[in-house]
């Protein structure tokens, strides 16, 4: 029989060294491991490829605006990147001496010819000249008025002329200035349509495959997040951008989204691509590093250790490649703790 002085004194040494004393496991009993779980679910997923670029006027919608003669810019109303209206003044020209001249020498040309038919014509009548030369006479005057003709539609009848704009827009290149001496044909500015904008973002070359006109394609200002607009690609270009070194793809900017958008402005791409059917799990169920990955099912009460390839991942959701199928039973709490057959118990 102990004395119970003895066992006194052992209670109070194991309290004071803070030693507690646990039941011992009953024979036969396995430990195991709190676990929560979740239900391996097979859906439909895609890829987002980002894309970076920049807000631009849709190129089929630019107006080229050059000079049909020769002259003097005597004034210019407008700057690169304002918004002008129709009908609005762009700059004036100023005739240059020699194209005038051109105008009057076609001017007299055409007087020259009026009087030469007439001639010809009495002459007819008095039996001194041929039909054939009346004909050449008509033909000269003809040819005279076609040029002076021409030459007025070029505005050379004019000393000064006033170039406006044939549409709403936004002034998105300024090639001339006050002052500047121009020759016919010089290109004098181009005119973007104002309600017609594009984003051009760059993609890889690898990724090209895997894009076609169609696809969706959010789009989002880099420096003003808020801004979202729905869109799908319009054009998927066949070359390396030499400025970028990337491939263009553009995507039209619906009219009715495009207020808050600034032309030249930075955006995000966000493209959805194609999506395929997949087994998707919780994050959490996934373990592993770089070179392998696994989960841990459950099959009669115990923990077993599937690897398993991953794919793309989706918000908390990430796809993944094994010996697996939809409905089985994944450990996505307690994993960490876990063996390959080890018991678990489900918390509840």
């Amino acid at each position: 029989m102990q004395c119970p002085k003895t066992s006194n004194l052992f209670f109070a040494l194991t309290a004071a060294l803070g030693i507690t004393i646990a039941p011992l496991l009953h024979a036969g009993e396995i430990a195991s491991v709190e676990v929560k779980t979740a239900t391996v679910v097979k859906k439909q997923i895609s890829e987002t490829l980002v894309a970076y670029g920049v807000l631009e006027p849709d190129p089929d919608q630019i107006l080229s605006l050059s000079l049909a003669h020769a002259g003097r810019i005597n004034h210019v109303w407008v700057r690169l990147g304002q918004r002008i209206k129709r009908g609005s003044k762009l700059l004036q020209l100023i005739t240059a001496p020699d194209a005038r001249m051109q105008y009057l020498q076609a001017q007299s040309a055409v007087d020259f010819a009026s009087r030469e038919l007439e001639r010809r014509q009495r002459l007819l009548k008095e039996q001194l000249a041929t039909k054939a030369q009346v004909d050449a006479a008509h033909k000269a005057l003809r040819d005279a008025r076609a040029l002076l003709d021409a030459l007025r539609k070029r505005g050379l009848n004019r000393m000064k002329e006033i170039l406006r704009a044939p549409m709403d827009g936004i002034i998105t290149q300024l090639d001339v200035t006050q002052g500047q001496r121009v020759q016919a044909n010089t290109s004098a500015m181009l005119l973007a349509a104002e309600k017609r904008l594009i984003a051009r973002l760059g993609v890889e070359a690898e990724d090209l495959g895997r894009l076609k006109p169609g696809t969706p394609v959010t789009i989002t200002s880099v420096f003003v997040p808020g801004v979202k607009v729905e869109s799908r690609i319009r054009e998927l270009h066949a070359m390396l951008n030499p400025r970028t070194h990337l491939v263009d793809v553009l995507s039209p900017i619906p009219e009715q989204q495009i207020d808050h958008l600034v032309l030249g402005s930075r955006i995000l791409g966000h493209i959805q691509l194609t999506p395929h059917p997949a087994l998707v799990v919780p994050r959490s169920a996934v373990l592993g590093d770089d070179q392998i990955a696994f989960v841990y099912t459950v099959r009669q009460g115990k923990a077993r250790k599937i690897k398993v390839q991953t794919g793309l991942e989706q918000g908390d959701e990430i796809e993944i490649i094994g010996p697996i199928k939809a409905g089985d039973t994944i450990i996505t709490l307690g994993n960490y703790e876990l063996s390959d057959g080890m018991a678990i118990r489900e918390a509840r």
